[in-house]
């Protein structure tokens, strides 16, 4: 092939794969299969490979750099990169329309979710991406297009001619869910863990070397042209611009007549909040007339024609009054914040998580402390840091107990572990978390049995272990405050329908140490009863592929426990579902799968069904035995790692021929 047939060649797939990107990042639609874009960028890396002088900086192959930087370069802004002024009431919204309408009359509003998330401004000549700049002082910001080309919704090059030579702003943010599963990940690893999404997305930008940031599951938002040679009229119709250029803009973006339709829109946004997949921390409010801006113009920190609403705070600062120790199923001490009580995103709190001993000691918390909480959507709330610079000398520091704070049992804690652990099985606390687990919907699913039943049935000594739930009698739950017939009678069908669940629900609801819903389905495939299980070595167990050395030693231990062979022994006495029987040319027989990002059809519970009712097993996180990485809309970073890793990677159609073959 000569080098102008490469040429055009190298063009075409660069505008194809251009044009894929977009519909899948920008538009959430794509049209083609992950394999068939794979494909493309193949063909072009390998076009590139032959003739490299062919090479260009927008190439789509040149989002991720070869080699770390050694630092970044500070670069000045087209224009200044100003700051918005924060309000925190409606009034305060209304005392800046009276300022605007003061200056310029009647104006339209553009109102939109203010990311939380890290400024950035990108430059483009010629509708090609020659920089992208960090806020920085708002004059000038550090060089960090490395790290923006690896955001696949970041247009490399412009998609039309309405926009050539143009500046723009955005927000760089992490997904939740995204945000989510990378901590797990790193937790897994015990790498560095981010305290909040915003922290996730400002630290990935200073990363040096682009190839961390292209595994982090960063998106962006553009919300406003900052320089144009265009001439636009209104902020309304320069999103339009924006969105035919190429870029992401927020689809909860609306124009509005008055501040009144802001203020009602700002509420909507607010309720809406808790539901987004990204982290908005208020609304921002634009006049929509270019023209009227520039006659407003800006103080040396603030626009005048644009503001800020914040909503309720996500974290709060507040005073650490004690730390409490909550003993879990497994007899694992955890250490719980007493706080004063703090409204943090509109809910008062007054308790938090501090994780374990270890992480008390790293974040260097003590009783007494001034203390900045933390709360994201139904997580829940947590100590991020201690405020050191408020300390009076007072604060005391919480020493690890020698012995169980609900039994009195000497605790133990095993080397090379982070658990501090009460090793008394009949530990009030530990059967209190234990028949929770058991009763939780990833397990035994058994409805109107939560946490207050629970102790209320402790308490009466109703329950000694899990099977004792299933010799209730109406009677005995008649005694509990709160219960009448019809809802004594729930709870009681809810108990005698568990009996039926799948055996991989009933593995992972004994709660063995080491062994997740994953393992459970691994231990259900390889053996189809408890049976057979309680039999296995741990020598035969550490063979099975996928199941680690430490959960082999658990299970092997749980089972020649004289306890839980009594127990089992109930289990199945009682009718409790304890074996399957294998059926055989299952279409998924064995397979391994791992599902990211969120799927057209069927939720996430759903999907995983489908594929265990067909034999399959389901996995929470990438490996090399993974058979099927099922990807839907805006997968996370395991759709990344499993293209490392080469696996192969289905949409939902693909999964759903799988079962039916």
């Amino acid at each position: 092939m000569n080098k102008n047939v490469a040429k055009k060649k190298i063009e075409k797939l660069r505008e194809e794969i251009n044009h894929h990107n977009y519909k899948y990042y920008v538009e959430n639609n794509p049209v083609i299969s992950d394999y068939e874009f794979d494909q493309l960028l193949k063909k072009l890396e390998q076009l590139e490979t032959e003739f490299p002088d062919l090479i260009t900086p927008e190439s789509p192959t040149q989002r991720v750099g070869e080699k770390p930087l050694e630092g970044f370069e500070t670069v000045e802004h087209k224009i200044p990169m100003l700051s918005l002024a924060n309000t925190y009431t409606y009034d305060e919204l209304r005392e800046f329309d009276e300022r605007v309408k003061k200056n310029v009359g009647d104006v339209e509003y553009v109102v939109e979710p203010k990311i939380d998330g890290a400024g950035v401004a990108l430059l483009y000549e010629n509708g090609v991406l020659v920089r992208g700049a960090t806020r920085g002082d708002g004059i000038k910001g550090d060089d960090i297009t490395q790290n923006l080309k690896t955001i696949r919704s970041v247009p490399l090059k412009l998609r039309s001619n309405v926009l050539r030579r143009v500046e723009v702003r955005g927000e760089v943010y992490m997904p939740i869910g995204g945000f989510k599963k990378y901590n797990k990940e790193q937790a897994e690893k015990e790498g560095v863990i981010f305290a909040n999404p915003r922290n996730a997305s400002a630290g990935s930008l200073r990363q040096l070397d682009s190839r961390i940031v292209a595994e982090r599951p960063l998106d962006i938002f553009i919300y406003v042209i900052s320089y144009s040679e265009k001439d636009l009229k209104t902020h309304e119709k320069a999103l339009a611009a924006l969105k035919e250029a190429g870029f992401r803009t927020n689809s909860l973006t609306k124009k509005v007549a008055n501040i009144e339709n802001a203020i009602k829109y700002c509420k909507e946004l607010e309720k809406k909040r808790e539901k987004l997949d990204y982290e908005i921390d208020g609304a921002v409010i634009k006049v929509n007339s270019l023209g009227k801006q520039k006659e407003l113009g800006a103080t040396s920190k603030n626009p005048r024609w644009a503001i800020s609403y914040k909503f309720a705070a996500k974290q709060s600062t507040t005073r650490l009054n004690n730390i409490a120790i909550q003993v879990g199923r497994t007899g694992t001490l955890t250490p719980v914040a007493i706080l004063e009580p703090v409204e943090v995103g509109g809910v008062t709190v007054s308790r938090a998580t501090l994780h374990n001993f270890d992480e008390l000691k790293r974040k260097d918390i003590k009783i007494g402390d001034q203390v900045l909480v933390e709360r994201s959507g139904d997580v829940i709330p947590q100590v991020v840091k201690s405020i050191t610079e408020k300390r009076t000398g007072a604060e005391k520091r919480k020493i690890i107990p020698k012995k169980c704070p609900v039994c009195g049992t000497t605790v133990i804690r095993t080397e090379g572990e982070v658990a501090v652990r009460c090793p008394n099985r009949l530990c009030p606390s530990r059967l209190k978390w234990r028949v929770k687990y058991y009763a939780s919907r990833d397990a035994m699913d058994i409805d109107h049995l939560g946490e207050s039943t629970i102790d209320k049935l402790i308490e009466e000594n109703l329950i000694g272990n899990i099977a004792d739930l299933y010799f209730l009698k109406k009677e005995d739950i008649l005694k509990l405050e709160g219960f009448k017939e019809k809802s004594a009678q729930n709870l009681l069908d809810s108990i005698e329908k568990s009996k039926k669940q799948d055996l991989s629900r009933f593995i992972y609801g004994l709660g063995i140490r080491h062994v997740g819903k994953y393992a459970a389905q691994l231990l259900a495939s390889q053996y189809n009863s408890i049976d057979k299980l309680s039999k296995a070595s741990a020598e035969s167990l550490k063979e099975i592929d996928g199941l680690g050395e430490k959960s082999a030693e658990a299970i092997a231990t749980f089972f020649a426990t004289d306890e839980n062979k009594e127990l089992i022994e109930r289990l199945k006495n009682i009718g409790v579902k304890t074996k399957e029987v294998r059926k055989n040319n299952l279409p998924l027989q064995g397979k391994k799968f791992v599902f990211t990002g969120g799927l057209l059809t069927l939720t996430r519970p759903e999907a995983s069904d489908l594929v265990k009712k067909s034999g399959g097993i389901v996995s929470s996180s990438i490996s090399k035995d993974i058979d099927y990485v099922v990807a839907g809309d805006k997968p996370g970073s395991k759709y990344n790692k499993a293209k490392k890793l080469e696996l192969t990677i289905i949409n939902e159609d693909e999964l759903k021929e799988l079962v039916t073959k």
